[in-house]
């Protein structure tokens, strides 16, 4: 029996064979080789398994290959994860590509937290890259950060694309809810992760090259009413799930209020359901989301003549 690795490197993709090879360089020049590679090709019609193929034959580390009926990417992660033999998991997306002593960084970073605090923390994030070295968002307050998901969003006001790994056995515990159409934003995990009391350690180093491109769903879902039901998750999450964070940051907690109501306007235009068992609670979500009626309303007046 092969001894488990420490990483498993999770890549979903469908129909990126001209861009996944970006992906497999990068993990070839890995300094750390305690890794191993599952793409879950989520119904590719492309030159996709035929490269995997290819790469298997001559790579130094395992990669395994598992195809399935198109369905999204949040259920080929969840597979992906449920496969993964490594203690941790890297969620690394086929556009994009590691920096080359990233998994050792991340290693290290790992192992620097005492065995008996490991049971804490559920992952070692760090920052993202554009092409030309300029950094992706913010940084992190030092160095060396110990925090929630939650604090590092609303209390130290840090934003922008991040990456690292995250505990398998944790993410095994919260999945992508596959029961819910369509895009589910990676916040609504993460969080969820965060308020049952996991700390994450964040470091500023650059452990992912992050390529825009244009047809990634991170694009396409900003802000986009074709993605309405995702953004209404992740704005009702906000003001039921996050108020205990309110105090830091009140007009990011206004501005999802008016983001409930304008998406939720769009979902009833597509005779769209809101989820059983999400909508509001409490009275101050009910006051911030009746107070911010106006501005949503507004909103989906704009989109409606943008559209």
């Amino acid at each position: 029996m092969l001894p488990r690795p420490l990483f498993t490197v999770v890549t979903p993709t469908y129909n990126r064979a001209h861009t996944l090879g970006r992906v497999y360089e990068s993990l070839c020049e890995q300094a750390c080789r305690d890794f191993e590679w599952i793409i879950v090709d989520d119904g590719s019609t492309d030159s996709t398994r035929a490269r995997v193929l290819d790469w298997q034959h001559e790579a130094r580390f395992p990669i395994h290959y598992v195809w399935q009926k198109n369905q999204h990417k949040k259920t080929a992660f969840n597979r992906g994860v449920r496969k993964a033999a490594g203690e941790l998991v890297v969620a690394l997306d086929s556009d994009d590509s590691l920096d080359p002593g990233a998994l050792a960084a991340m290693a290290s970073a790992w192992y620097e937290i005492p065995a008996t605090e490991r049971g804490r923390y559920v992952a070692i994030t760090g920052l993202c890259a554009r092409p030309d070295g300029s950094i992706v968002g913010d940084r992190y307050p030092c160095d060396i950060f110990d925090a929630s998901v939650l604090d590092m969003t609303f209390k130290y006001h840090v934003s922008g694309e991040k990456f690292g790994c995250m505990r398998t056995d944790v993410l095994l515990k919260f999945p992508f809810p596959e029961e819910i159409a369509g895009f589910v934003p990676e916040s609504l995990v993460w969080r969820a992760i965060a308020r049952a009391g996991y700390l994450t350690r964040f470091v500023n180093q650059v452990f992912r090259v992050y390529y825009d491109s244009d047809d990634s769903l991170s694009r396409q879902s900003r802000e986009s009413p074709q993605h309405a039901l995702g953004l209404w998750l992740l704005a009702q999450d906000t003001v039921v799930e996050c108020l205990p964070w309110f105090r830091y940051q009140p007009k990011a907690f206004l501005m999802a209020a008016a983001r409930y109501t304008r998406f939720s306007l769009h979902l009833r235009d597509a005779s769209l359901p809101l989820p059983r068992g999400r909508n509001l609670r409490g009275m101050a979500s009910r006051l911030l989301v009746y107070a911010m009626w106006p501005v949503g309303a507004a909103l989906y007046m704009r989109d409606r003549v943008r559209l």
